[in-house]
């Protein structure tokens, strides 16, 4: 055996048994010193957590579904699968943190139904099943929940009788059984606040993110079929762009839109996510170039032109099928950067405005409990929750896009 990995091993075996000390003093010691191993405390039972929900979500993919599927889920490593149930948590908690209407319902399936059909005249039997099934229970917990309620006890924006009631629930201290995370300033559930920031923060980052794409892709792919004085413009307008350090540049141009928002007339949002998606598209364009640039030399694209196809045609059905694992893999990362520049500006007040919650501004409104932190750990928690939830979903997000690059390598374990 080496001499580095004989000292991986033992590295490892001393870190694990300083974790079981930790643990184990946090658990049993005095408040007064447990108290300071609270946050390590939380975070082993949290990893311990997230790994067995992760392993049983994976084993239920390996026995319920398709063929497919089921080999997908065989192959998928733990982390992947980690990352793909928390992506769906928080899709969850994005999508159903308000009432949902009824005409939702509807709308869902009057379009389900006709892809259900559509797949099973034009798909394989195993992509027509995994269609379905993924219809049928879409529309069945959008049903459920329907009469279940939203998952928020109260709305984003209620106010409610009582201001800066204090995390944990413990009425020595200042809590509230009522509102097990407390309120803020004003009096708002923090807890509330968390569940619509998922809808908020999320929702509006995936939008940002797609219309990045559609931005950055359509140049990109017509910058590499066209070429010439287009694709010159276009990539030194990007360079251009690119030499800017991006959350500068979107904290100016922020600055200067909540100027004209009022004026105009314009949520400031919609002038973040334009914004976010014109600075973050740049980066998009050179891969979609870069991959564009490979395949429009392609034998098949050739044959294409010969034929008379126009540049639709090229882009949509030849262009973007052969380019869309690295596609997705950029969309995942874009995405991450996307959620972080929202959550930072949100922080600096020029994101996301109130009412509406946000989990960068929640972590700049409840950084007063940290002062807890020494003597009540839980109440020092609610900051970090929001700031928890921001970096749980990008380690997430990159462990799924990690699998996805993997497997679209070819690589093999």
């Amino acid at each position: 055996m080496p001499f580095g990995v004989a000292f991986g091993y033992v590295l490892g075996a001393a870190l694990l048994i300083w974790v079981i000390s930790v643990y184990y003093t946090a658990r049993t010691a005095e408040p007064a010193i447990a108290n300071k191993y609270f946050f390590i405390r939380v975070a082993i039972e949290g990893f311990i957590g997230f790994a067995i929900i992760a392993y049983y979500f994976r084993l239920a993919g390996i026995y319920i579904g398709s063929e497919g599927s089921k080999k997908l889920f065989r192959s998928m490593p733990l982390t992947a699968a980690f990352g793909i149930i928390t992506i769906i948590f928080y899709a969850f908690l994005a999508v159903f943190a308000g009432q949902i209407s009824a005409i939702t319902i509807i709308v869902l399936a009057a379009l389900g139904v006709p892809l259900c059909v559509y797949a099973r005249v034009n798909f394989r039997k195993d992509a027509a099943k995994s269609i379905v099934g993924v219809v049928s229970v879409t529309l069945i917990v959008f049903i459920v929940m329907y009469f279940v309620g939203p998952l928020a006890p109260y709305g984003q924006e209620e106010i409610l009788g009582a201001a800066n009631i204090v995390p944990g629930g413990d009425p020595a201290i200042g809590g509230n059984p009522d509102y097990p995370l407390g309120t803020d300033q004003i009096g708002r559930d923090i807890l509330s606040r968390l569940i619509y920031g998922a809808q908020n923060t999320v929702g509006i980052a995936f939008a940002t993110t797609v219309l990045a794409f559609v931005i950055g892709a359509t140049l990109g792919f017509l910058a590499a079929t066209i070429g010439g004085w287009l694709d010159q413009f276009i990539s030194r307008a990007v360079d251009v762009l690119m030499a800017i350090p991006s959350l500068i540049f979107a904290l100016l141009l922020m600055t200067i839109a909540s100027v004209w928002a009022p004026v105009l007339g314009i949520p400031l949002t919609y002038f973040m996510i334009v914004i976010i998606a014109v600075i973050d598209s740049t980066r998009v364009f050179r891969l979609a170039r870069a991959v564009g640039i490979n395949i429009v030399v392609m034998d098949y694209i050739e044959a294409a032109k010969l034929r008379g196809e126009g540049m639709g045609y090229l882009i949509f059905r030849e262009i973007l099928p052969n380019a869309s694992a690295p596609l997705l893999a950029e969309f995942g990362l874009r995405f991450c950067f996307v959620f972080l520049t929202i959550a930072s500006l949100s922080f600096l007040g020029v994101g996301i405005q109130p009412p509406l919650a946000d989990w960068g501004t929640m972590v700049k409104d409840l950084a007063q409990f940290i002062n807890f932190a020494a003597f009540a750990p839980q109440v020092a928690a609610a900051p970090l929750l929001a700031a928890g939830a921001i970096a749980l979903l990008t380690v997430a997000v990159n462990f799924v896009v990690d699998w996805m690059l993997h497997k679209s390598s070819g690589l093999k374990e």
